[in-house]
């Protein structure tokens, strides 16, 4: 299955696509979506749309996931990141794409075990993970390569599958330790 990762912002909205099948992750492709500052907010949401649909129909992703807003302490950025969140549901939905979405702190705990992780460990873990070769590679490409992994790993879980404990030990007898 293909996967379309996003971490959104509205001066540098990163993206990232990967490969998951049969358990092995593999990576496809990712990139900055750059936006100049001087340019009005509706011009940034425009182009942030324009860029996210022209990756879309280049790699044709089957799934997109997308990070939860984080709300810090200046409701201004929040507010902006939201916009751009806004726009990546919007381009998905318009791609017949259905959107999922990973809280940072989720995301962090899925690809480097802690929740608290610092941009540097996610970059390392990513390349780790997906095998990248580029030697430059940006946080905002790792981050968002970082929830379509999230996203991998939690559509294959067998915990998810399962509507109960006594559902999943029936399916997965072999996890079972008496």
């Amino acid at each position: 299955m293909r996967i379309i990762g996003i971490d959104p912002g509205t001066l540098f909205t990163g993206y990232g696509i990967i490969e998951f099948e049969k358990n092995e992750l593999k990576y496809v492709a990712s990139g900055v979506i750059k936006i100049p500052p001087s340019k009005q907010q509706a011009l940034r949401l425009q182009k942030i749309y324009d860029e996210i649909n022209l990756v879309i129909k280049k790699y044709k992703p089957k799934e997109f996931a997308l990070e939860t807003a984080f709300y810090g302490k200046n409701v201004q950025s929040a507010l902006k990141i939201g916009y751009a969140r806004g726009v990546s549901m919007l381009v998905a939905v318009h791609n017949g794409l259905d959107v999922k979405e990973y809280a940072p702190r989720e995301i962090k705990k899925s690809v480097v075990g802690n929740g608290a992780a610092s941009k540097e460990q996610v970059q390392f873990m990513i390349k780790k993970l997906v095998s990248i070769r580029k030697s430059k590679i940006k946080f905002d490409e790792t981050d968002a390569l970082a929830v379509a992994v999230c996203h991998a790993f939690k559509v294959s879980s067998p915990i998810r599958k399962s509507k109960n404990w006594k559902e999943f030990v029936a399916a997965n007898p072999d996890r079972v330790i008496e």
